[in-house]
């Protein structure tokens, strides 16, 4: 209580450099899982991308950003160990974002699209088992979030399988593609649509003080004729785009058409992607802060049950904004290029699978991994091709990163934990 007394201004400001630094790493490193497949179907330059990726990531992070934020707050490490003790949360999450922080800064330099949850998750557990005692970590909530790891990437692949599926057999496997095309996009479309519009409703409107009930039954049922509605317009929207798009003839690629239709519709799923990203991923960097600014504001309270300040998942979004713009690049060409082909059509499949597995783990405080759900999801439009349109050397490369993120994280968590320790008492 002494420590946080005397010391309180010093690391909130610490805690708040330590949390625009994990964020910053979330832009430059992961919001290739949000980009990635845009860029590489060429749908969308990287300048494009960078602009529709600073609004919707902005917009995901601080409108639907808080649900995942309190699984990270407070779901992985037992506050009651750390009553008499509050100063050693607010070093272990300072170092754990400052651990991650610096892991994402070497990934992001090298070109490797890491796991920011695996960098956050593993660096609270390492500091809490070694600077605290093995006790201290709430080790069933860390099995599920594990298992999410898991569950994932199957359940994004099942879906970008599905829809490539459906591409296939609605528009690309049919005598006059282009038509069809025009025909059964503002369907997609209107997905879109309404699973950003479900999840802003449900979760994200609280945070600005909005309550979702107007006396018509339960908060699912309101938002459903809402987001319905307000997919009909997003549809209406994309409809209207679709029809200044002409058929060209061309012999070598007679779906060269229809992709373009494709194109158009990326623009909506690129959106999507990003909001969803933006909403999970958040949590990453804004989840210690929050930890660290509660136990602060409450002078060593833990577990108090404050509301989370909106400045705090601010610092959050703009610092994942600043990493997009400043070194995002990289990774989004790692991601978008290497791993498979991709076509409108493919990435199209693939960037809705991941978004929609995204949003409904944003929605239900699950932090699951972006990098291991587009991974997921580009693997199963692949797959809908057969294995040899998959570059598994690519793949295995990119598992083997995912494997050191974990230990990474932990170590280096460790030693700012103890370096913390020694400044500060």
């Amino acid at each position: 209580m002494e420590i946080i007394a005397q010391y309180g201004t010093e690391l909130l400001i610490l805690a708040c450099i330590a949390g625009f630094f994990m964020a910053w790493g979330i832009g430059a490193n992961d919001v290739a899982n949000a980009m990635g497949t845009s860029v590489g179907s060429r749908a969308l330059t990287i300048r494009q991308a960078i602009l529709i990726a600073i609004v919707f990531e902005f917009l995901g992070a601080y409108l639907a950003g808080g649900e995942v934020t309190a699984t990270i707050r407070k779901g992985i490490i037992d506050p009651t160990l750390l009553v008499d003790t509050p100063e050693l949360l607010v070093y272990g999450m300072m170092s754990a974002l400052f651990a991650a922080g610096t892991w994402l800064l070497v990934a992001s330099v090298r070109g490797w699209p890491v796991s920011t949850t695996h960098s956050i998750v593993g660096a609270i557990v390492g500091f809490a088992a070694v600077g605290i005692s093995m006790e201290a970590v709430s080790w069933g909530k860390v099995g599920t979030i594990v298992a999410s790891w898991v569950v994932s990437p199957v359940l994004a692949g099942g879906i970008a399988f599905g829809l490539f599926m459906s591409v296939k057999l609605l528009i690309l496997d049919t005598e006059n593609p282009f038509e069809r095309a025009k025909r059964y996009i503002p369907l997609y479309m209107w997905a879109v649509g309404f699973m950003i519009s479900m999840v802003t409703l449900l979760k994200g409107l609280k945070h600005l003080g909005l309550a979702m009930d107007f006396g018509l039954g339960s908060k699912f049922a309101n938002a459903l004729p809402i987001s319905a509605a307000i997919g009909l317009l997003v549809a209406g929207f994309g409809a209207l785009l679709l029809r200044r798009i002409r058929y060209v003839e061309n012999a070598d690629d007679r779906f060269a058409s229809v992709e373009r239709v494709f194109a158009v519709l990326m623009i909506f799923t690129a959106c999507s992607m990003a909001f969803a990203h933006g909403s999970n991923d958040v949590a990453n960097a804004v989840g210690p802060l929050a930890a660290v600014a509660s136990t602060i504001k409450t002078g060593g309270m833990i577990g108090s049950k404050a509301p989370m300040a909106a400045w705090i998942l601010l610092v959050g979004a703009i610092g994942i904004v600043i990493g997009l713009a400043t070194y995002g690049w990289k990774v989004i060409m790692t991601v978008g290029r290497r791993i498979t082909e991709l076509t409108p059509s493919r990435g199209f499949a693939a960037e809705l699978a991941a978004a929609s597995t995204v949003v409904v783990a944003s929605a239900t405080g699950l932090p699951v991994s972006t990098t291991h759900t587009l991974v997921g999801a580009v693997l199963g439009v692949g797959l809908a091709r057969g294995i040899a349109a998959i570059d598994l050397r690519v793949i295995g490369s990119i598992f083997l990163s995912w494997i050191i993120t974990l230990p990474a994280g932990a170590i280096l968590a460790i030693i700012y934990f103890f370096i913390l320790r020694s400044i500060f008492g």
